[in-house]
């Protein structure tokens, strides 16, 4: 079916089932999350995604070791990356094809965001690097791939991150104005959704899983602290929370994103080194919860005044209780995981890259600087058509 036969079933009663993919910055899966969109998506403010099915697909071991070393900063030859790129590729379209599989439906459509392994902080020239070739994702699922999102938004002067506030106001429809939707991945990072229906604003606060994560498998020999559970147990350093925060990103003034480069193996690395290695594990994670919880409280605080009353938590930082009770303690707001309004806190990224891609079909852009639309991403078309 060509593009022209996909916006007419768009905007007819069937609509379309789109597929969006990522693995984020904790790389613990390939997100799947099953989109359904209905309606005359060229309106200003596009049609509401419908979450039809969501999955984590794990990674195949091998591929994950190669990816971990990716992230942590291990050296990599032009060959190594170029075999993963193809490689993490073929895995996220194998992912979404079992998926659609497993829930007896057909792909129209797919967004795939890929895996970012390097992504500029505001030091020095933009840049952003996401793997996960979108032809090969094409290939493994037998569907048109949209991929590769961030990099037409750094060409013009945008960083390229984070998209949510570009699908936030469509997945996140009903509900008071102004307020703030709070992502919890491998890093932190806040919408504000204002008063206008298109109105808002997004960056990053600094890390969240990245940190809490690399500090379980240090400490605990876990990939996480799962629930919160031993931060729950330990007594918060102040001097240690200071530590964390004394980076100069905290500082920076939005728009601003920030990954691994920053907040990365690097960062967990120094602030053990720092706690000393006498430091109980669990005053170690508590700690780190608070900074977590404290630099998203100063971020609303300086930059995102009179915000409204509610905080709206997604992404697997959701399930940890100790950085949930800290957010409230810290921001002063009402704080509550996105599922209390509908929106599966584990599908919400899946569905933004789900909404992008849907808007690159109906070709409906962003201003980013001096540009009033720009497009984002690039078209993969599966073999045979």
């Amino acid at each position: 079916m060509d593009q022209n036969a996909l916006r007419k079933k768009l905007e007819g009663p069937q609509g379309l089932l789109v597929a969006g993919l990522l693995s984020g910055t904790s790389a613990d899966g390939i997100d799947v999350g099953l989109v359904g969109f209905r309606g005359d998506h060229a309106k200003q403010n596009g049609c509401r995604p419908e979450l039809h099915a969501f999955e984590t697909v794990p990674f195949e071991f091998g591929l994950l070791q190669r990816l971990r070393g990716a992230l942590d900063g291990a050296p990599m030859d032009l060959a190594g990356v170029g075999r993963l790129h193809g490689d993490l590729g073929h895995a996220f379209g194998k992912a979404a094809d079992q998926v659609a599989k497993a829930h007896g439906v057909a792909l129209d459509w797919v967004g795939s965001h890929g895996q970012t392994v390097w992504h500029f902080d505001g030091d020095g020239e933009p840049g952003t690097l996401q793997l996960g070739d979108g032809a090969r994702v094409a290939a493994a699922c037998c569907a048109p791939v949209v991929s590769d999102f961030r990099a037409a938004h750094v060409a013009v002067g945008g960083h390229g991150a984070p998209l949510a506030i570009l699908a936030d106001g469509r997945i996140f429809a009903g509900g008071p104005r102004p307020r703030i939707i709070l992502n919890l991945g491998g890093m932190a990072n806040l919408s504000r959704l204002g008063r206008g229906q298109t109105s808002g604003t997004a960056f990053d606060t600094g890390p969240a899983g990245s940190l809490l994560d690399g500090l379980a498998r240090a400490l605990l020999k876990e990939p996480m602290d799962r629930d919160g559970r031993v931060a729950a147990g330990g007594q918060v350093q102040d001097e240690w929370v200071h530590h964390l925060l004394k980076s100069p990103f905290f500082d920076q003034k939005p728009p601003k994103s920030t990954g691994r480069d920053t907040f990365g193996q690097d960062f967990v690395d120094d602030f053990l080194k720092f706690a000393g290695p006498g430091a109980r594990p669990a005053d170690v994670l508590a700690s780190a919860v608070r900074a977590v919880a404290r630099s998203v409280a100063q971020a609303i605080a300086r930059w995102l005044p009179d915000s409204g009353e509610y905080l709206v938590v997604a992404g697997g930082g959701v399930y940890n209780g100790a950085l949930m009770g800290d957010l409230a303690l810290e921001t002063g707001l009402i704080t509550h995981s996105s599922a209390e309004i509908g929106v599966q806190p584990d599908a919400r990224e899946s569905m933004i890259f789900a909404c992008l891609a849907v808007d690159f079909l109906q070709g409906r852009g962003t201003p980013v600087g001096n540009f009033e639309r720009v497009v984002l991403g690039k078209l993969s078309l599966p073999p045979g058509t």
